[in-house]
């Protein structure tokens, strides 16, 4: 079979395959089969995932053939009187895991879901619900071997002896989690291929994009400054557990063994005169939770600074709580990480090792090659081939990997600038395997086909984004238009940028929204009242270098600046001030006790060295500057 021609494919662009256009699961239009049920006043049945046991699964043999012949299926509006796809938007809270499936890498999964709506709005269209147009139909999306595809499904749920075969809902009458569970069955092929599975193959398939598993026993790489920069730049993760005592499924420490719990946040807080890394994480069972160091009730909270207490703690029993990253690494056995990228796609099958050939223009200390390898589901009456690849620069070999009868592989490089050979492999040779190979390059370079047809766009991208990566950041938070106003500057700057300074720098209560107009209009060239991706640009540079600057004088952690620190600081910057407008300085922006905290340092700093070059600009070197009054006042009302 020869390669496919069409491998510039790119998510998110209205093509065939994409969210927008996503392909027929089993040839079922959602749209026509509402459409036919709706005007015949029908219930949809689905008969290519019945409500019978075939579709629960026989083959593993999880329950007995007499619960199975009790098996009840059931529509949500016949279990209560006001059901709805949502209560109150869509929360990892909302799930329960049930007792009769091991399915809680997929509920994991859907829980750090819940917190990316870059992610959830591929996977749940808004176009259903429970409203004048239901009958007994929904639809969702998931991404399968390069592709976006739409699962249509019944809402007949199964039951057994009462409860749920699988997840519940937290709210009775609320139902997304069993139908999206459902659909996501139907595209694995039953309910019993959720028993038992890999967190990386649920997050590839709800998001598209790549993952890396990073070992907890034995972690060779600056993990938690990858976690805590995955969670600012929008990354889904998740932690598995082994088993460790036989006998019990939950330890004396609240940890159960042989589950995946879903990884929410990773900060540092000021404690002990140090910085302490915390990992917050959630249970899909909704209960049962970690009890020892910085837990619901443990007395470390206590030595916090109430500050960060009111923004971090909480004591509730729902299965989310807050673990030391020491304490992780001791009680779990791996980490992923995923991120939904665009990015270069190259399909075909391994009748013989293809090679493919890709540039590094420059040299990093940090990873710059992300190389993905992901072989077609095995539908059920195939099983995964033992696969992997190499990569070679010229006749030496720079990596090279044993065989993995694994779904997919994922690997960091830190290459040095040349050309390389990247080279799938299977066994045996003689079976024919269908295969997806991605790339990723930190720094343009190029990728290339065998016969050396240099593709027309190369996409780049990095797995965990760096904290520096001001335009993916830009792109997460912006409008449809691409421009930031300052209720989406104001997310950025409290949500991502001082969200990573809270261990350590004394915050406030963050940037106010005033603060941020006033940043806007000091960075707004247009004057239209919005941030473009290159004003953006700017202004993150120069919060960077305030950031290092605030870090490098707050010698004594407390999370302010003072007078002498300012006029420093100040002097540094080549900009003259007199005592007078310094003594103003610290009026406007410092607080009762002559104080500077950081989000008022930066929008001093900010004012101060914007306005310094304006003046320098407009005076041509003159040292004075003639303005008529309506320049005057469009200079200063709006800035």
């Amino acid at each position: 079979m020869e390669i496919d021609k069409n491998v510039l494919l790119k998510q998110n662009q209205a093509t065939e395959g994409s969210p927008a256009f996503p392909l027929q699961f089993n040839n079922q239009d959602f749209v026509k089969l509402q459409n036919y049920c709706l005007h015949q006043g029908l219930l949809f049945e689905d008969d290519t995932f019945p409500a019978n046991s075939y579709s629960i699964g026989l083959t593993r043999n999880l329950f007995a053939q007499e619960k199975l012949r009790k098996v009840q299926w059931l529509r949500p509006p016949a279990l209560v009187r006001n059901p709805c796809l949502f209560v109150d938007g869509i929360s990892r809270f909302d799930i329960l895991q049930g007792q009769k499936i091991g399915d809680c890498w997929v509920l994991a999964a859907l829980g750090a879901l819940t917190q990316q709506q870059q992610f959830l709005k591929n996977v749940i269209p808004k176009d259903q619900g429970f409203d004048h147009t239901y009958a007994g139909i929904f639809h969702f999306q998931f991404w399968y071997f390069g592709n976006w595809v739409d699962v249509v499904i019944d809402d007949r749920l199964p039951f057994i002896e009462g409860s749920y075969l699988s997840v519940h809902p937290r709210s009775n009458n609320e139902f997304w989690p069993p139908l999206l569970e459902k659909a996501y069955a139907k595209l694995r092929g039953s309910y019993e291929k959720l028993h038992f599975g890999f967190i990386s193959e649920a997050f590839m398939d709800l998001t598209g994009g790549v993952q890396l598993t990073f070992n907890l026993r034995s972690p060779t790489d600056p993990l938690f400054e990858i976690m805590k920069n995955a969670a600012l730049s929008g990354c889904l993760m998740a932690c598995s557990t082994q088993m460790k005592k036989p006998g019990s499924q939950v330890l004396e420490n609240g940890i159960v063994q042989q589950h995946v719990y879903a990884v929410i946040d990773a900060t540092e807080v000021p404690y002990m005169n140090r910085k302490e890394p915390l990992i917050k994480l959630w249970n899909p069972w909704g209960t049962v939770e970690w009890n020892g160091a910085w837990s619901d009730h443990s007395v470390e909270w206590d030595q916090v600074p109430q500050s960060f207490k009111d923004k971090l703690y909480v004591n509730r029993a729902d299965g989310e709580f807050w673990i030391s990253f020491e304490d992780l690494k001791d009680n779990f056995s791996s980490v992923s990480v995923c991120n939904n990228l665009p990015t270069f796609l190259d399909f075909g099958t391994l009748s013989r090792n293809h090679q493919y050939f890709i540039e590094v223009p420059e040299f990093m200390t940090k990873y710059n090659v992300v190389v993905a390898l992901m072989q077609r589901p095995a539908n059920t009456s195939r099983s995964l081939v033992d696969m992997g690849f190499q990569i070679k620069m010229g006749r030496t070999i720079v990596h090279d990997m044993q065989l993995e009868k694994t779904r997919d592989i994922t690997t960091c490089h830190q290459l040095k600038p040349g050309d390389y050979i990247i080279t799938p492999m299977r066994s045996p040779q003689n079976q024919e395997l269908k295969f997806l190979l991605r790339i990723f390059l930190r720094s343009q370079g190029d990728i290339r086909k065998p016969n050396n047809e240099f593709s027309s766009e190369t996409t780049m991208g990095m797995l965990v984004s760096d904290p520096d990566n001001y335009e993916s950041v830009f792109l997460r938070y912006a409008s449809q238009n691409s421009y930031l106003d300052a209720t989406q500057l104001q997310r950025i700057l409290n949500d991502v940028l001082l969200k990573d300074l809270m261990a350590g720098l004394g915050t406030g209560d963050g940037f106010s929204f005033d603060s941020c107009k006033s940043l806007l209009a000091l960075m707004d060239i247009n004057a239209n009242g919005k941030l473009s991706l290159q004003e953006f640009k700017r202004l993150w540079r120069a919060f960077k270098k305030y950031e290092d600057i605030f870090g490098r004088e707050d010698e004594n952690n407390s999370g302010f600046l003072t007078v002498s620190s300012l006029r420093r600081i100040v002097q540094e910057t080549g900009t003259y001030v007199s005592d007078k407008v310094l003594q103003l300085l610290v009026l406007r922006y410092g607080d009762s006790t002559q104080r500077i905290n950081f989000p008022d340092f930066v929008c001093c700093m900010f004012r101060l060295e914007t306005m310094a070059k304006a003046f320098l600009n407009l005076s041509k070197n003159t040292g004075s500057i003639c303005f008529t009054e309506n320049e005057w006042m469009t200079m200063i009302m709006y800035c």
